[in-house]
């Protein structure tokens, strides 16, 4: 076996899977995570089949189903009508042809599921309250005790891990934020149906909805253009901005979703980071993962599910041939298919923000494609079969 140890920095989802992969095949894995006490902020996640399919084969999916929804559609509605322009069927449909669920939960569910399957792993051991804040190999080898054959940076958007990779990327404001509301089940109105993900467009914005069912209630995330606060998470706005927000992004909206806005429990905003394109790994033991690699825009909702497929992929390949050899075969894979899925979210945040002629035509488009043809147009991202290919 040519990896016996690893060491893996951060223990949100991407590290988790990390951990989880390298253990599967038995190395022994620890896991550093600076915060004391782990407690996931944000809201929902879309988990799709291509993500699903590898927490199966980790026994976390399991954990999983009874919490989660699993939507019978994907659907893009009009903001200032609400009328749907089209939709994907993900359901029994989008399983049976995909080979795995699509499903809606919190962030906090689907981390607090890999940390309970991280503690049943005997391979695993977990360090809370490490942070090192000017990492180097030598510093975590130090504190893990041992040498380590491969080092798995999963530090997220403003990763130190970054920092001993030679030509890795910076994080760099995106130019948009996201609005984030949880509306309680009972005060959420019609135009949300509880069986599907809804997408409004909008000129200025657009908000994705789904049910959240630990929550009792539906997650709705606005992304617009917005300012940059600097290195911060999330902000909890004033009422002064949230008025402003309603007014400038949805001015044409229509006035249900503007009240629904306005109305709903406090708010947060978070900044959206993007990564520069640059080294994933150092060629010698190094390889980020997830955000601390190519941290990305949400219009495609592919970002948790990329960081799990660089986890699991990187594990299969590190435990199938010499290290050096498995960071060039990572990123050769890797990097090529998460730029298409970033093209692809850029090519939606055209569509969405669409506006005059071009909103006009992608109606048009939208309403003369059939269900079964928008499905195959996902087929090569929730297709994808993370391990297999290598």
């Amino acid at each position: 076996m040519s990896v016996e140890k690893v060491i893996v920095v951060g223990a949100g989802v991407a590290g988790l899977t990390a951990a989880l992969s390298f253990a599967q095949k038995g190395a022994r894995v620890d896991i550093l995570e600076q915060t004391a006490v782990l407690s996931e902020v944000g809201a929902g996640l879309q988990i799709s089949a291509n993500a699903a399919r590898i927490l199966d084969r980790l026994g976390v999916l399991g954990e999983l189903s009874p919490k989660w929804t699993e939507p019978e559609t994907v659907t893009l509605a009009a903001g200032s009508s609400l009328k749907d322009l089209a939709s994907v069927l993900i359901g029994d449909s989008g399983k049976a042809r995909w080979g795995a669920p699509y499903g809606v939960l919190h962030r906090a569910t689907l981390q607090a599921a890999l940390i309970a399957a991280v503690e049943a792993q005997p391979n695993c051991t977990l360090h809370l309250g490490v942070r090192v804040d000017a990492p180097s190999i030598e510093k975590l080898e130090e504190i893990s005790g041992e040498r380590a054959d491969i080092i798995v940076g999963a530090d997220g958007v403003w990763s130190r891990l970054r920092k001993i990779v030679p030509g890795a990327g910076t994080a760099r404001f995106s130019g948009f934020v996201a609005w984030r509301f949880l509306v309680p089940m009972d005060q959420a109105p019609a135009f949300l149906p509880r069986n599907r993900v809804t997408a409004f467009t909008g000129a200025d914005a657009h908000i994705v909805t789904y049910p959240l069912k630990e929550a009792n209630a539906f997650n709705l995330v606005a992304i617009t253009r917005g300012r940059d606060p600097g290195e911060a998470w999330s902000v909890v706005p004033t009422e002064q901005q949230r008025h402003e927000f309603v007014d400038r992004a949805l001015k044409s909206w229509h006035p249900d979703i503007k009240a629904l806005l306005i109305n709903a429990p406090t708010p947060t905003w978070w900044p959206l980071f993007g990564v520069t394109p640059g080294n994933w790994t150092d060629g010698e033991r190094v390889a980020l993962v997830g955000d601390a690699a190519h941290a990305m825009l949400p219009f495609a909702a592919q970002g948790a599910a990329m960081a799990i497929e660089d986890a699991h992929d990187l594990a299969c390949l590190a435990m199938r041939m010499p290290v050096k050899d498995a960071l060039h075969a990572y990123q050769a894979l890797r990097k090529p298919r998460v730029e298409k899925v970033k093209a692809r979210g850029d090519f939606n945040r055209f569509a969405y923000h669409a506006r005059g002629p071009v909103r006009i035509a992608r109606d048009l488009v939208l309403a003369s494609r059939p269900a079964a043809r928008l499905a195959a147009d996902l087929d090569w991202i929730y297709g994808y079969r993370a391990g297999d290919t290598v």
